[in-house]
Parts: structure tokens; C-alpha cells; sequence
């Protein structure tokens, strides 16, 4: 349980073409950015990403965007990227917005083993074309189905070596939720600190989530 730190190669080898990976953040604040640059190292390509926003094209995983590295997007805006925008429109890429109330509830549905959500959300427009209608006391809602992925990288403010997690500000947004909704979770941490340094109380991801801990050679 307590030997999860590992290696940038052991990272490069959790990642293969074709992958569904989920990346925490909020506008790049709280993305493990080293993990990306792995990615980027290592070349991968046709890979799916969950994720909030696209970042921006030189700062959080709008980098894997602009290397041409993903096929596919579901997130909740990509104004803040232009690449993406541009890639959508020539076809190279796949966007599916999602509404962010939407996107976080598909993924905790995901991690907590639920069917999926009801949400009124969409309910005679086009987003309801090929979703389940379900009324409830006389209410439609669109059934959205819950997302998991092959892998989860998330940022970690304070990580003690058994993976117990602690956020700092609004680094935490998505990440403590793609914690639990993914076969592979791997936290980036940008302080390591010994078992029973964070108080319990203060935990936010507990270290049964977490798979791997990754400390970029900064952090050491």
C-alpha cells in the first residue's frame, strides 16, 4: 500500500495510444502539468480526454491538444484554447461540450457505481437527440450516463506517501472527483510529505483512491 512513488519512465509506461484519461483542473489551475509533459515526451497519440476546460495552448492539456495528440474532447468550454476551436472546425478533433454541472455528476455517477443522472438540462433541444427521456411528477429529464476513464491524473497540493491528498484553494475542482472514477489514479504532488504529517480531518482524496504518487524532481 505504502510503496506507490513513482518514475517518470513508470509513468511513461502507464500511457498508451488510444487511452481514455482524465485530467483535473480548472483553466490549468490544479493540472498536474509534469504528468502532461510525460505525455507530450512520449508521444501518444488517437488519446480521449476528460476534463474541465482545454487549458490554453501552451499551458495545461491545451499542450496535448496542440500536438495533436487527442482525437477526442468531452469538456465544458474551449474558449480559453483556440487550437481547440481551430481543430474542431477542420476535423481533426472531436469536441462533446457538456454542461459543467453535467460533466462533474456524469463523472461522480462514474465513481460512486450510479446508472447516471437525470437532468432537466438540454430537454427539447438537440442535445437531447439520442438520450433516454425520462419524466419523473410530471418533468422530463435527459438521462446522461456516467464517465469513467482507463486513467486519472490529478494534482496534488500536499500528498503524504501513502496518497492521502490535500488541495490547496481551488486546486481542488475536479480532481477529487476524477479520483474515484477512473481503473488508474495518479496524483502529481507538488509537496511530498511523510505518513502522518496531514492531519486526518484535513484529508480530501484518501489514499485508497490513489494508485501512484508522481513528485516532479522540483518538488524533491
Amino acid at each position: 500500500m505504502f510503496h506507490k512513488i513513482i518514475s517518470r519512465k513508470d509513468f511513461a509506461d502507464l500511457v498508451k495510444d488510444d487511452m481514455t484519461i482524465m485530467i483535473g483542473g480548472f483553466m490549468a489551475c490544479g493540472t498536474p502539468e509534469t504528468l502532461i509533459d510525460v505525455i507530450l515526451e512520449k508521444g501518444v497519440k488517437n488519446l480521449t480526454i476528460i476534463s474541465n476546460d482545454t487549458g490554453f495552448v501552451d499551458k495545461g492539456l491545451g499542450r496535448l491538444v496542440a500536438a495533436k495528440q487527442v482525437s477526442r474532447v468531452i469538456v465544458s468550454h474551449i474558449g480559453t484554447n483556440p487550437e481547440t476551436g481551430k481543430q474542431m472546425v477542420e476535423g481533426t478533433l472531436k469536441v462533446d461540450l457538456v454542461p459543467q454541472g453535467t460533466l462533474v455528476e456524469r463523472i461522480r455517477c462514474a465513481g460512486a457505481g450510479l446508472g447516471g443522472v437525470l437532468t432537466p438540462i438540454g430537454v427539447g433541444t438537440m442535445v437531447e437527440e439520442g438520450k433516454q427521456k425520462i419524466t419523473v411528477e410530471g418533468i422530463d429529464y435527459l438521462l446522461e450516463l456516467p464517465l469513467r476513464a482507463e486513467l486519472a491524473l490529478i494534482g496534488g497540493s500536499i500528498v503524504d506517501k501513502a496518497g492521502n491528498v490535500v488541495y490547496n484553494a481551488t486546486t481542488r475542482n475536479f480532481n477529487p472527483i476524477m479520483a474515484m472514477a477512473a481503473d488508474t489514479v495518479v496524483v502529481e504532488a507538488s509537496k511530498l510529505v511523510e505518513i502522518g504529517e496531514i492531519q486526518a480531518e484535513l484529508v480530501m482524496t484518501p489514499a485508497p483512491l490513489i494508485d501512484h504518487i508522481f513528485v516532479p524532481e522540483k518538488s524533491r
